[in-house]
């Protein structure tokens, strides 16, 4: 299985991750991608999917790591790493757990978004 830490590490910069932001915020507003959205709710994520995306763990580190008055993103990146070198088993576990409790919660939320479809359906 996939660590939270090499689905983390995987670097992009700040041009690219800018590029891709535009890209998908004009994407996202697309008849298309909203069907896209909708049929992938109603779909099982499996393992990897689920580890990344609770972000939330990290982002509790980081908020203990970095003052609040860091604001250049050189400085960000830097702590980051730093953060990932000292905690990043402990961040890796806390991802596992909590990853396997949105596994639980898959069921529960792949039937309130096949009740939501259907109410759209209805109406």
């Amino acid at each position: 299985m996939i660590s939270f830490r090499n689905l983390y590490e995987k670097l992009v910069n700040v041009t690219q991750r800018k590029k891709m932001a535009r890209r998908m915020s004009k994407l996202a507003k697309s008849p298309a991608f909203q069907m896209k959205k909708q049929r992938a709710m109603l779909k099982r994520r499996n393992p990897a999917k689920l580890l990344k995306s609770h972000g939330k763990n990290i982002q509790s580190f980081r908020d203990s790591f970095i003052p609040v008055t860091i604001i250049c993103l050189s400085q960000k990146v830097k702590t980051d790493q730093l953060l990932m070198q000292r905690h990043g088993k402990r961040i890796d576990k806390i991802s596992k757990k909590a990853a396997m409790q949105l596994a639980k919660l898959e069921v529960e939320r792949i039937k309130n978004a096949r009740d939501a479809m259907r109410k759209d359906t209805d109406a």
